[in-house]
């Protein structure tokens, strides 16, 4: 389906709550890529189901702002990231958050990984159609991809909304962590009791809670949380463990 054929519904500019939340606002460029993104994702809803968040509004809030503030802890994008980093994105389905995360540092090297056939071809369509050079599809299970001596503890930044558990979700990415790298958990709620239990089991992957974030989103003040999560040590070559343990027997 050619871009002429898309639908035509813009996406809000909301420079004002992008220079106030992130200390950042996008390009005339980069918010024609956003606007580009979003026709693509909405066409290729019609034969996969990508995603439920079709609405400008929502898809500029749930997709584009919070994919960009989750590298952003304390509203600031993480250092060096301007410079170029090497980050995965983990379970990437539609695209989120790599996509935007390419989209605005192109000197960052993106890998987008995900087990399903369709959606890789779905986002290879969508990088070629952007002229996304610096962006890379990836398929194949996480727990197979962190066993690999070509992404094993390689990024310096591992990305994963949490459609899992979070224990999983540690256990996903900490291994494709370089030492001194970082992965980022985005969650919407959080408790303290999860807290401390998740303590003991980063500490077995190499890593430490190094923040971990709470704040609510522009347009619909929903709760979310970030965790930070910093590589110290050398994930032990035991994790991750087979496809499907991490969920079904978390740390």
């Amino acid at each position: 389906m050619g871009l002429e054929s898309l639908p035509i519904a813009n996406l809000p500019e909301m420079a004002e709550i992008w220079q106030k939340t992130l200390n950042w606002q996008p390009t005339t460029d980069q918010a024609q890529q956003f606007q580009k993104l979003y026709q693509l994702i909405i066409a290729g809803n019609r034969q996969l189901n990508l995603t439920r968040i079709t609405e400008p509004d929502e898809f500029w809030e749930k997709h584009l702002w919070d994919s960009l503030r989750g590298i952003a802890p304390k509203q600031v994008f993480i250092p060096g990231i301007e410079k170029g980093k090497r980050i995965i994105d983990i379970g990437t389905g539609a695209g989120f958050p790599g996509i935007p995360i390419s989209l605005i540092f192109p000197n960052s090297q993106v890998t987008l990984l995900d087990s399903t056939g369709k959606k890789i071809t779905f986002i290879e369509t969508v990088l070629s159609a952007l002229t996304l050079n610096n962006a890379k599809t990836l398929l194949g299970r996480v727990e197979e991809i962190g066993q690999q001596i070509q992404h094993r503890q390689q990024y310096d930044l591992a990305v994963i909304r949490a459609v899992s558990n979070v224990f999983a979700c540690a256990e996903y990415s900490l291994p494709l962590v370089r030492k001194g790298g970082l992965a980022v958990i985005y969650r919407g709620t959080w408790t303290q009791a999860e807290n401390e239990s998740l303590e003991a089991a980063v500490e077995q992957l190499g890593g430490v809670i190094e923040l971990i974030e709470e704040f609510s989103t522009p347009l619909s003040n929903s709760i979310r949380h970030c965790l930070y999560l910093r590589k110290v040590s050398s994930t032990p070559i035991s994790f991750p463990r087979g496809v499907g343990i991490p969920n079904q027997k978390p740390i």
